[in-house]
């Protein structure tokens, strides 16, 4: 596989920005990704155990906020094109290879754990939080929100926390 350079993170960065102002533009409202987990979840619950989601309040005030079949929500479709994306993307650039990266004093069993612990928590957290990384933290702070920029402030400084505590595996 031929190593090729990444995009410069600051140019990612600026154009990120303008893809998240013309999202807001266009459709009234910012990304996300957490939300899309959400609309899968429901739909799954929905089709396996109907009469589990009738009587689950969750699912009830799921339905009342958000009318009709849930994979119909812009969410569904923004995280399965960052996908089709990402995929292509790897092609292009003939980076697509099924790997597990982890640092010298670390293992693959460990990489794995940490990886289903960090997702788990992601979730639990984007739930509590109302949203994820990208949905209440960076489409918050576009729109100057206050929950969005403390949201911001808490990721990084937990995010901070966790390498100082977990850099032995990485370095």
């Amino acid at each position: 596989m031929e190593e090729k350079n990444y995009m410069n993170p600051y140019l990612a960065g600026a154009l990120l920005g303008l893809l998240l102002l013309a999202t807001i533009y266009m459709t009234g409202r910012g990304l996300g990704a957490s939300g899309a987990i959400k609309s899968f979840t429901v739909a799954t619950v929905e089709t396996l155990t109907p009469s589990h989601a009738e009587g689950t309040k969750f699912y009830e005030e799921y339905a009342q906020e958000h009318s009709g079949n849930p994979l119909k929500s812009w969410l569904v479709f923004e995280v399965t094109g960052v996908l089709i994306g990402a995929f292509l993307s790897g092609l292009i650039s003939n980076r697509l290879a099924l790997s597990m990266e982890f640092g010298p004093r670390s293992t693959t069993r460990i990489r794995i754990a940490g990886a289903l612990i960090g997702g788990v928590l992601w979730g639990l957290g984007s739930q509590l939080g109302r949203g994820c990384t990208s949905g209440a933290a960076l489409s918050g702070m576009a729109v100057m929100s206050t929950g969005g920029i403390i949201t911001m402030f808490a990721i990084f400084a937990g995010a901070y926390l966790f390498a100082y505590l977990f850099r032995k595996f990485w370095i």
